[in-house]
């Protein structure tokens, strides 16, 4: 007779639930990709969500020709200044870090977020000439000033890495964009897929029942139904991080796979909805459409990166768009 099995219970989700520890995202790992070298990330601004209409090209949908209606989120990407760039050499304990080359006339709000050493110009690069570079990064810092629905002004600086070609092409693209702005379509382009990395909305301190979703105790329990019914066995006197607990919910940084960039535009008029997003304003300058949500509220900092897990059927063509909703979002 076969073995009955029950599914596990409770949540499988991400643990610890600790919060973040910088609303600046934190990457670990990027891909390896080929062709010309070129950056590998960028970061934006959430301005609010929209809906779009859009031509479905899947060949086997029931739509397929048709214009379908989608979820989007409006991303104001201004452009990002290189700052410096950074070079890598192996050692046993894996990439370490060779030294930097800085530009000159940085953005002055920059000294608010470090002390920008002042001993650099392009004729550094020469001290690494002779070095056996394993990895070329550039730190490149966002523009805050430019975009009127963020407050904070001072900008974010992150590392961004430098792929495809052979190192010596990267080391020139690198020395080519030292000081200068880069754009969104020097990233990626309409189309592609992309990860997006944000940190969540917090939400505080709360009980088990809504952080881990269990089950209500019964009615006729002594103490209280929105706790958890068992700490666990008696062996060992421990409780176990498994066990549901009460704590921090949301403001964590996670990553959503493969999101579909579906317009990268350069005047943010076009899709500012009338009286403006919601605790956000007007879109001014360069903005991208990204299918679905991203984590985040409004006004949080989303960082892009080249995809991890790139289907082995991806679609990367462009997306033919043929409305943006500009209604007000002011009674949502």
């Amino acid at each position: 007779m076969p073995q009955r099995r029950r599914p596990k219970r409770g949540s499988r989700a991400y643990g610890p639930r600790k919060r973040a520890q910088s609303q600046t995202p934190r990457l670990d790992s990027w891909p390896e990709i080929s062709g010309a070298p070129k950056i590998q990330g960028f970061a934006g601004y959430k301005a609010g969500m929209t809906h779009a209409f859009v031509v479905d090209k899947r060949a086997k949908s029931t739509t397929s020709g048709m214009e379908v209606q989608v979820p989007v989120t409006v991303v104001e990407v201004p452009p990002m200044k290189v700052a410096a760039v950074r070079f890598y050499e192996s050692s046993v304990m894996g990439l370490k870090t060779a030294g930097e080359v800085w530009a000159k006339d940085l953005d002055p709000l920059l000294e608010k977020r470090l002390s920008v050493p002042k001993n650099h110009d392009e004729s550094t690069f020469a001290k690494y000439d002779g070095l056996d570079i394993e990895d070329v990064r550039v730190l490149a810092y966002t523009q805050p000033k430019m975009v009127s629905g963020v407050p904070k002004k001072v900008p974010d600086l992150m590392e961004l890495r430098i792929a495809g070609g052979t190192i010596d092409e990267r080391v020139e693209y690198a020395k080519k964009v030292l000081g200068t702005e880069v754009g969104f379509t020097d990233f990626v382009s309409e189309g592609a897929l992309t990860d997006v990395i944000a940190v969540t909305k917090g939400k505080g301190f709360q009980g088990v029942t809504k952080r881990w979703g269990v089950k209500l105790l019964s009615h006729r329990n002594s103490k209280h139904r929105r706790g958890i019914g068992n700490l666990g066995p008696k062996r060992p006197g421990y409780v176990r991080s498994t066990v549901p607990g009460s704590g921090q919910m949301g403001y964590h940084q996670r990553t959503e796979f493969n999101k579909k960039i579906v317009k990268v535009g350069t005047e943010g008029s076009e899709v500012t909805p009338k009286g403006g997003f919601l605790n956000y304003g007007e879109v001014r300058g360069a903005y991208v459409l990204v299918y679905g949500s991203v984590p985040g509220p409004t006004k949080r900092l989303i960082r892009f990166r080249d995809a991890t897990r790139m289907p082995k059927k991806a679609d990367n063509d462009a997306v033919d768009v043929t409305y943006v909703s500009t209604e007000s979002k002011q009674g949502a």
